[in-house]
């Protein structure tokens, strides 16, 4: 396929709204087009106007900013859709990375687009497919997710809702947070679930680990601390390690409330501590077991 490239240096900037991508950790990792639109913006709209003002600083660029974050997002969106609406140029960045990709960006994209004012990408670093690229996973189909749930039941229900055969899953994680993740992954997935980490993408300290998700976790949990931004990919088999065992809750359910002559509950209560596992995990594999034969 070939490609036309285009020089725009000389053209004055166009009125609207810039999505400006910006380095995830290397400096170096800023494009030559971002530098010319943040420095030609009438306003750039950070997510922490501190953190935004080390990377002008950085190359001497004076344009004024903006507080734009998730606090504020909607009405900073008013007043910036206005600005917009008079022909101003407005930039906006998150601290690191993509706007609009796990961080603010999107409330003011939708509502430029509603209004009619151009909306002009303005491509660069993003830590999801970065990890993706060098993970040695599918990368012909993927799906990136965000950041998984916080709360352990919401994750694990997550992680069981994940289609599987050839496509990757990209999510982001705390660090503080990661451990937990892990062995979710192996009690919904299996301990010899391959997954791939990448830690500190583009920055002095980039690591990758490849392997199965136990030795993964076990790796990790050997350490003082884990720091840095982490990116989790994993690309669960068309067939579940633990399919044979879990195909069959429904039947012993039912088994056991015939034998003993117990309620569903009761019945369910049993096997989960027979299985070792939590009682509302037990309980949305038996409501999905019970959805597949309606």
């Amino acid at each position: 396929m070939s490609t036309k490239y285009e020089r725009e240096d000389d053209r004055p900037l166009a009125p609207g709204l810039y999505l400006v991508a910006t380095p995830i950790g290397n400096l170096e990792d800023i494009t030559l087009r971002a530098l010319r639109v943040l420095r030609s913006v009438d306003r750039i709209a950070c997510e922490d106007t501190r953190q935004t003002q080390k990377l002008l600083n950085h190359f001497e660029i004076r344009t004024p900013t903006v507080s734009y974050h998730m606090h504020n997002e909607g009405t900073r969106t008013e007043e910036l859709t206005s600005e917009l609406k008079q022909g101003a140029r407005i930039a906006v960045v998150s601290d690191a990375g993509t706007p609009g990709i796990a961080d603010p960006g999107g409330q003011i994209t939708a509502a430029a687009i509603a209004t009619g004012i151009d909306v002009f990408p303005i491509p660069g670093a993003n830590a999801a497919i970065s990890g993706l690229i060098a993970s040695g996973l599918p990368t012909d189909q993927f799906v990136f997710h965000g950041f998984l749930p916080a709360k352990a039941g919401q994750r694990k229900t997550a992680l069981e809702e994940l289609a599987r055969g050839d496509v990757t899953h990209v999510f982001y994680e705390a660090p503080h947070r990661i451990l937990d993740t892990l062995a979710d992954v192996e009690a919904v997935l299996g301990a010899g679930q391959h997954v791939v980490i990448a830690r500190e993408l583009t920055k002095l300290h980039e690591e990758f680990l490849r392997g199965a998700a136990g030795e993964i976790r076990s790796h990790l949990a050997a350490r003082a601390s884990v720091r840095g931004e982490i990116v989790v990919m994993l690309a669960p088999s068309a067939v579940e390690a633990s399919s044979e065992k879990r195909a069959s809750l429904a039947v012993e359910v039912a088994a056991l409330m015939k034998s003993d002559g117990i309620n569903e509950m009761d019945a369910l209560k049993r096997i989960a501590r027979e299985r070792g596992i939590g009682k509302s995990e037990a309980y949305r594999e038996l409501q999905r077991e019970q959805n597949r034969l309606r």
